[in-house]
Protein backbone atom coordinates (compact mmCIF):
# COMPACT_ATOMS: atom_id res chain seq x y z
CA UNK A 1 0.00 0.00 0.00
CA UNK A 2 1.04 3.31 -0.93
CA UNK A 3 1.20 6.44 1.94
CA UNK A 4 0.82 9.86 0.41
CA UNK A 5 2.39 12.64 2.73
CA UNK A 6 -0.74 14.60 1.81
CA UNK A 7 0.24 17.96 3.14
CA UNK A 8 1.09 20.76 0.83
CA UNK A 9 -1.19 18.77 -2.12
CA UNK A 10 -3.48 21.72 -2.31
CA UNK A 11 -0.27 23.84 -4.23
CA UNK A 12 -0.40 21.50 -7.09
CA UNK A 13 -4.51 22.03 -7.17
CA UNK A 14 -6.33 25.21 -6.26
CA UNK A 15 -6.29 27.77 -8.89
CA UNK A 16 -9.52 27.69 -10.39
CA UNK A 17 -8.07 30.58 -12.63
CA UNK A 18 -6.27 27.77 -14.70
CA UNK A 19 -9.47 26.09 -15.24
CA UNK A 20 -11.22 27.24 -18.23
CA UNK A 21 -14.77 29.06 -16.76
CA UNK A 22 -17.91 26.69 -17.75
CA UNK A 23 -21.10 28.29 -18.00
CA UNK A 24 -23.94 26.42 -15.96
CA UNK A 25 -27.14 24.93 -17.57
CA UNK A 26 -29.97 22.64 -16.38
CA UNK A 27 -28.68 19.41 -16.02
CA UNK A 28 -29.75 16.94 -18.04
CA UNK A 29 -33.12 14.81 -17.37
CA UNK A 30 -31.97 11.55 -15.44
CA UNK A 31 -29.59 10.67 -12.59
CA UNK A 32 -25.82 11.52 -12.05
CA UNK A 33 -25.23 9.85 -9.36
CA UNK A 34 -21.78 8.52 -9.02
CA UNK A 35 -20.33 4.78 -7.24
CA UNK A 36 -17.79 5.70 -4.80
CA UNK A 37 -14.98 2.87 -3.67
CA UNK A 38 -13.03 2.57 -0.67
CA UNK A 39 -9.60 0.67 -1.54
CA UNK A 40 -7.46 -0.35 1.61
CA UNK A 41 -7.70 3.21 3.05
CA UNK A 42 -5.81 4.10 6.08
CA UNK A 43 -5.16 7.00 7.61
CA UNK A 44 -2.71 8.98 9.97
CA UNK A 45 -2.22 12.26 11.86
CA UNK A 46 1.60 12.29 12.07
CA UNK A 47 2.14 8.78 13.35
CA UNK A 48 -1.08 8.20 14.61
CA UNK A 49 -2.29 6.14 12.38
CA UNK A 50 -6.34 6.50 12.96
CA UNK A 51 -7.74 4.11 10.43
CA UNK A 52 -6.74 0.29 8.98
CA UNK A 53 -7.74 -0.92 5.37
CA UNK A 54 -10.96 0.37 5.16
CA UNK A 55 -12.58 -0.89 1.81
CA UNK A 56 -16.17 0.28 1.12
CA UNK A 57 -18.24 0.38 -2.29
CA UNK A 58 -21.03 3.38 -1.72
CA UNK A 59 -23.50 2.00 -4.88
CA UNK A 60 -25.14 5.09 -6.68
CA UNK A 61 -28.51 6.31 -6.37
CA UNK A 62 -28.10 4.58 -2.54
CA UNK A 63 -27.44 6.36 0.94
CA UNK A 64 -24.49 4.57 2.97
CA UNK A 65 -24.84 4.95 6.46
CA UNK A 66 -21.37 4.94 8.41
CA UNK A 67 -21.96 3.93 11.81
CA UNK A 68 -20.12 3.14 15.05
CA UNK A 69 -18.96 4.98 18.12
CA UNK A 70 -16.95 8.05 18.34
CA UNK A 71 -13.17 8.67 17.59
CA UNK A 72 -13.65 4.83 15.13
CA UNK A 73 -12.78 7.47 12.55
CA UNK A 74 -16.21 7.75 10.50
CA UNK A 75 -15.71 11.57 9.59
CA UNK A 76 -11.92 11.27 9.18
CA UNK A 77 -13.28 8.39 6.39
CA UNK A 78 -15.79 10.75 5.41
CA UNK A 79 -13.26 13.97 4.98
CA UNK A 80 -10.71 11.15 2.88
CA UNK A 81 -13.59 10.60 0.45
CA UNK A 82 -13.58 14.47 -0.94
CA UNK A 83 -10.07 15.07 0.05
CA UNK A 84 -10.46 17.14 2.86
CA UNK A 85 -8.29 15.19 4.59
CA UNK A 86 -4.59 16.51 3.12
CA UNK A 87 -5.82 20.06 4.85
CA UNK A 88 -5.14 18.58 7.91
CA UNK A 89 -1.29 19.61 8.62
CA UNK A 90 1.33 16.45 9.06
CA UNK A 91 -2.09 14.05 7.65
CA UNK A 92 -1.30 10.94 5.48
CA UNK A 93 -3.58 8.34 3.42
CA UNK A 94 -3.07 4.95 1.92
CA UNK A 95 -5.13 3.08 -0.37
CA UNK A 96 -7.30 4.59 -3.62
CA UNK A 97 -10.87 6.52 -3.49
CA UNK A 98 -12.41 5.57 -7.02
CA UNK A 99 -14.83 8.10 -8.15
CA UNK A 100 -17.14 5.63 -11.07
CA UNK A 101 -13.80 3.91 -11.75
CA UNK A 102 -11.22 6.85 -11.73
CA UNK A 103 -8.92 7.52 -8.49
CA UNK A 104 -9.59 10.92 -7.22
CA UNK A 105 -5.83 11.19 -5.89
CA UNK A 106 -4.47 10.45 -8.92
CA UNK A 107 -1.22 12.88 -10.30
CA UNK A 108 -2.81 16.10 -12.02
CA UNK A 109 -6.51 15.38 -10.79
CA UNK A 110 -7.79 18.94 -8.95
CA UNK A 111 -9.08 19.19 -5.84
CA UNK A 112 -11.57 21.65 -7.04
CA UNK A 113 -12.82 19.25 -9.66
CA UNK A 114 -13.57 16.23 -7.03
CA UNK A 115 -14.91 18.47 -4.59
CA UNK A 116 -17.36 19.85 -7.28
CA UNK A 117 -18.50 15.97 -7.92
CA UNK A 118 -18.10 15.52 -4.49
CA UNK A 119 -20.01 17.58 -2.01
CA UNK A 120 -20.04 17.92 1.43
CA UNK A 121 -22.78 19.18 4.32
CA UNK A 122 -21.04 19.21 7.89
CA UNK A 123 -22.08 19.01 11.53
CA UNK A 124 -22.81 22.26 12.51
CA UNK A 125 -24.46 24.60 9.52
CA UNK A 126 -22.04 27.28 8.00
CA UNK A 127 -23.75 29.36 5.37
CA UNK A 128 -22.31 32.62 4.89
CA UNK A 129 -23.52 35.18 7.13
CA UNK A 130 -22.89 38.05 5.07
CA UNK A 131 -24.74 36.54 2.35
CA UNK A 132 -28.05 36.46 1.26
CA UNK A 133 -29.77 33.22 0.63
CA UNK A 134 -30.36 33.49 -2.61
CA UNK A 135 -26.72 34.08 -3.03
CA UNK A 136 -25.89 31.44 -0.64
CA UNK A 137 -27.35 29.30 -2.54
CA UNK A 138 -25.30 30.35 -6.14
CA UNK A 139 -21.49 30.52 -3.92
CA UNK A 140 -20.54 27.56 -4.75
CA UNK A 141 -20.41 28.80 -8.54
CA UNK A 142 -18.01 31.01 -8.11
CA UNK A 143 -15.69 29.10 -5.75
CA UNK A 144 -15.36 26.63 -8.83
CA UNK A 145 -15.14 29.23 -11.70
CA UNK A 146 -18.85 28.77 -13.03
CA UNK A 147 -20.50 31.33 -14.92
CA UNK A 148 -24.19 31.77 -14.94
CA UNK A 149 -26.85 34.06 -16.80
CA UNK A 150 -29.43 36.63 -15.11
CA UNK A 151 -32.68 34.25 -16.32
CA UNK A 152 -30.63 30.52 -15.10
CA UNK A 153 -29.60 32.20 -11.85
CA UNK A 154 -33.30 32.16 -10.75
CA UNK A 155 -34.07 28.92 -11.73
CA UNK A 156 -31.27 27.38 -10.20
CA UNK A 157 -31.98 28.77 -7.01
CA UNK A 158 -35.66 27.90 -7.05
CA UNK A 159 -34.22 24.39 -7.99
CA UNK A 160 -32.06 24.14 -5.17
CA UNK A 161 -34.17 25.42 -2.23
CA UNK A 162 -36.85 23.08 -3.67
CA UNK A 163 -34.70 19.80 -3.80
CA UNK A 164 -33.35 21.19 -0.50
CA UNK A 165 -36.71 21.44 1.34
CA UNK A 166 -36.56 24.83 1.69
CA UNK A 167 -38.73 27.23 -1.02
CA UNK A 168 -41.76 27.52 0.41
CA UNK A 169 -40.45 28.93 3.55
CA UNK A 170 -38.17 31.41 2.07
CA UNK A 171 -38.93 32.30 -1.44
CA UNK A 172 -40.38 35.61 -0.20
CA UNK A 173 -37.27 36.70 1.71
CA UNK A 174 -34.47 35.35 -0.77
CA UNK A 175 -32.69 38.89 -0.11
CA UNK A 176 -32.56 38.33 3.75
CA UNK A 177 -29.26 37.02 5.17
CA UNK A 178 -28.62 33.24 5.33
CA UNK A 179 -27.44 33.96 9.35
CA UNK A 180 -31.02 34.70 9.87
CA UNK A 181 -32.62 31.72 9.20
CA UNK A 182 -33.14 29.12 11.63
CA UNK A 183 -30.64 26.30 12.71
CA UNK A 184 -32.79 23.99 10.59
CA UNK A 185 -33.26 25.95 7.80
CA UNK A 186 -29.37 26.88 7.63
CA UNK A 187 -28.72 23.06 7.33
CA UNK A 188 -30.96 22.81 4.66
CA UNK A 189 -29.78 26.15 2.69
CA UNK A 190 -26.37 24.45 3.12
CA UNK A 191 -27.64 21.76 1.27
CA UNK A 192 -29.14 23.19 -1.26
CA UNK A 193 -25.73 25.03 -1.94
CA UNK A 194 -24.17 22.01 -2.09
CA UNK A 195 -26.61 21.10 -4.81
CA UNK A 196 -25.77 23.89 -6.58
CA UNK A 197 -22.96 22.49 -8.51
CA UNK A 198 -24.73 19.46 -9.57
CA UNK A 199 -22.71 17.14 -7.46
CA UNK A 200 -22.88 13.32 -7.87
CA UNK A 201 -22.44 12.36 -4.92
CA UNK A 202 -23.42 13.89 -1.48
CA UNK A 203 -20.98 13.57 2.09
CA UNK A 204 -22.96 14.36 5.29
CA UNK A 205 -21.59 14.66 8.53
CA UNK A 206 -23.70 14.10 11.26
CA UNK A 207 -26.26 17.07 9.68
CA UNK A 208 -28.95 16.97 12.15
CA UNK A 209 -26.94 16.19 15.16
CA UNK A 210 -27.96 19.73 16.47
CA UNK A 211 -31.09 19.96 15.20
CA UNK A 212 -34.78 19.23 16.75
CA UNK A 213 -36.81 16.56 15.86
CA UNK A 214 -38.69 18.41 13.42
CA UNK A 215 -35.76 19.52 11.64
CA UNK A 216 -34.54 16.09 11.72
CA UNK A 217 -37.69 14.88 9.82
CA UNK A 218 -37.09 17.41 7.45
CA UNK A 219 -33.13 17.20 6.60
CA UNK A 220 -34.32 13.09 6.00
CA UNK A 221 -37.50 13.97 3.59
CA UNK A 222 -34.45 16.28 1.55
CA UNK A 223 -32.32 13.09 2.13
CA UNK A 224 -35.15 10.85 0.38
CA UNK A 225 -35.91 13.29 -2.26
CA UNK A 226 -32.07 14.05 -3.50
CA UNK A 227 -31.23 10.17 -3.08
CA UNK A 228 -33.11 9.74 -6.59
CA UNK A 229 -30.36 12.04 -8.21
CA UNK A 230 -27.13 11.81 -6.10
CA UNK A 231 -25.35 9.48 -3.71
CA UNK A 232 -25.28 9.84 -0.47
CA UNK A 233 -22.94 8.89 2.16
CA UNK A 234 -24.12 9.92 6.04
CA UNK A 235 -22.23 9.73 9.36
CA UNK A 236 -24.95 9.13 12.02
CA UNK A 237 -24.44 8.23 16.12
CA UNK A 238 -28.89 8.27 15.72
CA UNK A 239 -29.36 4.62 14.81
CA UNK A 240 -33.01 5.13 14.30
CA UNK A 241 -32.05 7.72 11.50
CA UNK A 242 -29.47 5.02 10.02
CA UNK A 243 -32.15 2.68 9.41
CA UNK A 244 -35.05 5.62 8.05
CA UNK A 245 -32.67 7.00 5.55
CA UNK A 246 -30.22 4.18 4.52
CA UNK A 247 -30.25 1.28 2.28
CA UNK A 248 -26.98 0.44 3.07
CA UNK A 249 -24.82 0.53 6.76
CA UNK A 250 -21.12 0.31 7.86
CA UNK A 251 -19.94 -0.48 11.32
CA UNK A 252 -16.78 0.92 12.24
CA UNK A 253 -14.96 0.44 15.41
CA UNK A 254 -11.55 1.49 17.09
CA UNK A 255 -10.41 -1.22 19.92
CA UNK A 256 -7.86 -0.84 22.80
CA UNK A 257 -6.36 2.26 21.21
CA UNK A 258 -6.17 0.12 17.88
CA UNK A 259 -7.08 2.57 14.76
CA UNK A 260 -10.53 2.49 13.38
CA UNK A 261 -11.44 -0.24 11.14
CA UNK A 262 -14.90 -1.70 9.15
CA UNK A 263 -16.30 -4.71 11.14
CA UNK A 264 -19.27 -5.31 9.07
CA UNK A 265 -21.06 -3.84 6.23
CA UNK A 266 -24.37 -4.97 4.41
CA UNK A 267 -27.97 -3.96 3.77
CA UNK A 268 -29.14 -1.73 6.26
CA UNK A 269 -32.16 -4.30 6.91
CA UNK A 270 -29.40 -7.24 7.46
CA UNK A 271 -27.07 -4.68 9.94
CA UNK A 272 -29.54 -4.55 12.13
CA UNK A 273 -31.67 -7.19 11.60
CA UNK A 274 -29.16 -10.19 11.41
CA UNK A 275 -25.75 -8.97 11.96
CA UNK A 276 -22.99 -11.18 11.73
CA UNK A 277 -20.34 -9.86 14.19
CA UNK A 278 -21.58 -9.84 17.87
CA UNK A 279 -20.12 -6.42 17.92
CA UNK A 280 -22.50 -5.21 15.76
CA UNK A 281 -25.23 -6.63 17.55
CA UNK A 282 -23.68 -4.98 20.78
CA UNK A 283 -23.55 -1.90 19.05
CA UNK A 284 -27.30 -1.34 17.53
CA UNK A 285 -28.53 -2.75 20.04
CA UNK A 286 -27.67 -0.23 22.80
CA UNK A 287 -25.13 -2.64 24.75
CA UNK A 288 -22.34 -0.15 24.35
CA UNK A 289 -21.38 2.93 22.43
Amino acid sequence: MVMQDLNGMGDMQTATATTPPQTWAPPEPGSRAATLEARNVSAWFGTNKVLERVSLTMPSNMVTALIGPSGCGKSTFLRILNRMHESVPSAKMGGEVLLDGEDIYAPGTRITHTRKRIGMVFQKPNPFPAMSIADNVTAGLKLTGTKIDRGHRQELIERCLTRGGLWNEVKDRLGEPGSALSGGQQQRLCIARSLAVNPELLLMDEPCSALDPTSTRRIEDTIAEISRDVTIVIVTHNMQQAQRVSQQCAFFLAEQGTPGRIVEAGTTEQVFGQPIDQRTNDYVTGRFG
